[in-house]
């Protein structure tokens, strides 16, 4: 409460105008951004992107990064390539994307899935690596042997405590690459319509949607991802159950 009286009387104070809303305006915005759908169609279609890119990236980067811890020579070649592609902004890849795809869906979910696969590799391939060797020669002894089955059995529930800090780091990852493709993507999303309030000088609008990402962010990270994070530490005897 306090926070928004002082944003109030800050706007009223140093006379803000149209360069930032003020609360009485982003409380009109979100009213008339969810009583027209504005608003929850375009989170409803960033969400669907963003979760498609993400299934995707997380299926890819945990292959990648066991590939990696496996075979040596995939390490120091393919490894290599996506260390430097890691460090490649997702939004750089956007023009190539509307070349091959066109500026539509496809363009979005490419790049966003570029932002948070190399993330997910590098974090999977770390987890595997750092699994006890003792832990892979019990398994072989009760038979589960070198193949898949040794795969989900065993390397990804012993780096799972890495591999959801990466889980974590892709999905933010992953945010960014979808608002920046929107920006410029046709579509209905939350990017779009930042770039819409923007060529209308809203800023209301555009704070708007600035919050429904935070909101978004945070709700998922918070309830999912560190939930999910406690409950592998306390399974694995890494940290104290604090129920």
């Amino acid at each position: 409460m306090v926070v928004l009286i002082a944003w109030e009387a800050g706007f009223r104070i140093f006379d803000w105008g149209w360069k930032f809303p003020s609360v009485v305006q982003t409380a009109q915005a979100f009213y008339d951004g969810f009583v027209h759908g504005q608003l929850l169609e375009a989170t409803f279609q960033s969400i669907r992107r963003l979760l498609t890119a993400f299934v995707i990236a997380i299926s890819v980067g945990v292959t990648l990064g066991f590939l990696f811890a496996r075979y040596r020579i995939l390490d120091d070649t393919l490894g290599f390539l996506v260390v430097a592609l890691q460090t490649v902004p997702s939004i750089a890849w956007l023009p190539f994307a509307i070349i091959w795809f066109g500026m539509n869906d496809f363009s979005v979910i490419f790049i966003t899935t570029l932002g948070a696969t190399w993330t997910m590799a590098m974090s999977s391939r770390t987890g595997i690596m750092n699994i006890p060797p003792l832990y892979l020669k019990a398994a072989k002894t009760m038979g589960t042997g070198n193949g898949f089955g040794m795969f989900y059995q065993v390397m990804v529930p012993a780096a799972f405590p890495h591999m959801i800090t990466g889980v974590r780091v892709a999905w933010a990852f992953a945010w960014r690459a979808l608002v920046s493709g929107e920006l410029i993507a046709k579509g209905v999303g939350l990017g779009q319509l930042l770039q819409d309030g923007r060529s209308l000088s809203d800023t209301a609008l555009m704070l708007c949607v600035v919050i429904i990402i935070a909101v978004l962010g945070t709700i998922s990270d918070h309830f999912c991802f560190k939930r999910l994070e406690d409950t592998i530490l306390v399974r694995y005897g890494l940290a104290e159950n604090k129920k």
